[in-house]
């Protein structure tokens, strides 16, 4: 008997963040030098070794119409690659595009919902766009805090107030936080739990970014809040700005095929640190890195822990075997893994501990057609299974007020 696909609820979906964003919700001292965005034509754009690359046409010179964020120094363009829905899968390339041209759901939230309803999904958790990035890289990097900072509140304020909103709770929030101070991130989480934020977006490998690593202690205040509040870490691929790549001239699937590869160094590094011992209510999530990866760390750590704790570092930290932390901790999230979902491997990486996800808008993303991924999947599994990795799971998670 073929299971039935309940209405999903996606855990990392993505929103292009409309233009007046920032101009609208800053706070007025800010607003003459805050985030706008300027039509200005393309010249060249790529992506080749991990790296994305953009220039914007000189006066008279011929380029591509391309929307672009204008921020301080920073010129940072929209590409059809991350707005690809509605496009047939030959035109998505690492090309220019405007706001015309992407669908209206990329950006507008009534047109979000109703494509939401095209794809048979009750309800959405949106990262931010290459803009801010994904953990607001973007704001944490320019020298003038103040205005980071002011930045980075308004970003909350639209996305509660204004993208979820007068949503029915089917767009479900998610915050950034600065990253340049472990205290003002602990104040921001507390500030948005305080009405109902549940979820936080956080690097997969902070020290990439040149930050303190999570072995430094560093952010302990941050990953207190998150626990005292039940606010849960996300962490999508990309995240530390720096792409699994294996040469400067790699071609872009090479870096497309290896996406996962900060996530499974990220799990490693959390289970083998003892932030998880130490903050027993943190949960974390990996985003967009699909599962199937899973069951292998898991033996790997379990076996370098019970070898090698004496001299690895980690005999006081993780007084368990690692494993421990992530089937009480950890989370894994999918959108196409074949493998990761074969009972074997299920198993192991734990159904209580696995979500399900679109992606929308981006290239990779499975919408329209959800439901059919979803039964392609999932269709050999029990429909309580199914129903915890499209919804049950993720409610339980984010503390959600609908049916699991």
């Amino acid at each position: 008997m073929m299971v039935e696909i309940p209405r999903i609820v996606s855990v990392d979906d993505h929103v292009i963040e409309p233009p007046d964003l920032w101009q609208t919700h800053i706070a007025e001292q800010y607003r003459d030098r805050a985030p706008r965005v300027e039509r200005i034509p393309c010249a060249r754009m790529g992506y080749v070794g991990g790296v994305f690359s953009a220039e914007p046409a000189e006066p008279g010179e011929d380029g591509v119409p391309c929307d672009w964020w204008r921020f301080e120094d920073l010129l940072i363009p929209r590409t059809r690659v991350e707005s690809a829905v509605g496009y047939d899968r030959d035109d998505v390339t690492v090309t220019p595009t405007t706001y015309d041209e992407m669908r209206p759901g990329c950006y507008d939230r009534k047109a979000r919902l109703e494509d939401m309803d095209l794809g048979h999904i009750e309800a959405q958790m949106c990262f931010p766009s290459s803009f801010p990035r994904f953990c607001g890289q973007t704001f944490s990097e320019i020298d003038d805090r103040d205005l980071g900072l002011a930045c980075i509140e308004a970003y909350n304020n639209w996305m509660v107030d204004e993208w979820c909103g007068d949503s029915g709770g089917r767009l479900i929030p998610l915050v950034m936080v600065p990253l340049w101070d472990p205290e003002l991130a602990a104040a921001e989480v507390r500030r948005n739990a305080a009405r109902g934020v549940r979820a936080v977006t956080f690097s997969e490998i902070p020290a990439y970014l040149g930050l303190p690593s999570i072995h430094s202690g560093y952010w302990d205040p941050f990953f207190a809040a998150c626990a005292d509040a039940g606010v849960s870490l996300h962490m999508h691929i990309g995240s530390s700005s720096k792409m699994p790549s294996t040469s400067a001239d790699a071609p872009p699937l090479v870096a497309s095929a290896l996406t996962f590869g900060n996530a499974m160094s990220s799990m490693t590094d959390f289970l083998l640190s003892g932030v998880l011992v130490k903050f027993p209510g943190l949960d974390i999530v990996y985003s967009e890195g699909q599962i199937g990866w899973i069951p292998y760390i898991l033996e790997r750590t379990d076996k370098v822990w019970e070898s090698n704790r004496a001299w690895g570092d980690v005999g006081d930290t993780v007084p368990e075997p690692p494993s421990t932390y992530y089937n009480r901790q950890v989370y894994g999230c999918f959108f196409e893994d074949e493998h990761g979902l074969t009972p074997d491997a299920l198993e192991k990486v734990n159904p209580d501990h696995i979500m399900f996800e679109t992606d929308y808008p981006h290239s990779d993303s499975n919408w329209p057609e959800s439901v059919e991924t979803a039964q392609r999947l999932m269709g050999h599994l029990d429909q309580e299974t199914v129903n915890k990795l499209c919804r049950g799971n993720a409610i339980k998670l984010l503390g959600l007020d609908l049916a699991a």
